[in-house]
């Protein structure tokens, strides 16, 4: 899909996203700015706050009914200290993608009716160089059934709308 006409702000946007997510955890947002030097280590794959807090930036793989591309959360996770340590233990190691799953918990507030914080699921190391994939555990949460089931684009808009806009 090469744009689509806003039913939120009525506008055409030349290109409907097929990627979105969070640049921290939603922790950091808590986090006081002047704070967030001495307080935070961030990068655009990792996140350990406090020295207690450990996140991964995972990917939640939503299928597109119809198109070849799917739709993609970039989503934010929390993980045990030892399983964080042991991610990055082999984080550019060849095989790391036949590390069993690690537990996690959903730390991105994505756009759904209900808050998808807290949400448990599996992280999944995948080949060097590829971000993670995140599995939602079954629940009856709208994410977790997208995920299953896959959406239409025009739900995809939908999803991109609220993202852009907050609603």
């Amino acid at each position: 899909m090469n744009g689509f006409n806003c039913k939120t702000c009525g506008q055409f946007h030349a290109e409907l996203p097929m990627c979105l997510g969070a640049s921290a955890p939603e922790l950091y947002s808590r986090i006081p700015e002047s704070e967030r030097d001495t307080r935070v280590d961030l990068t655009s794959d990792q996140c350990v706050i406090d020295e207690e807090y450990f996140f991964v930036l995972g990917r939640i793989i939503i299928p597109v009914i119809g198109q070849d591309e799917p739709f993609v959360w970039l989503c934010w996770v929390s993980l045990s200290e030892s399983n964080f340590l042991r991610a990055c233990e082999l984080w550019q190691s060849e095989g790391r993608e036949s590390e069993k799953p690690y537990f996690a918990w959903v730390q991105s507030d994505l756009p759904y009716e209900s808050t998808t914080l807290g949400l448990k699921s599996n992280l999944v190391t995948m080949p060097v160089g590829e971000r993670p994939l995140v599995y939602l555990h079954e629940c009856d949460h709208p994410l977790y059934i997208e995920q299953r089931d896959g959406i239409t684009i025009e739900r995809v808009q939908q999803i991109v709308e609220a993202a852009l806009h907050g609603t």
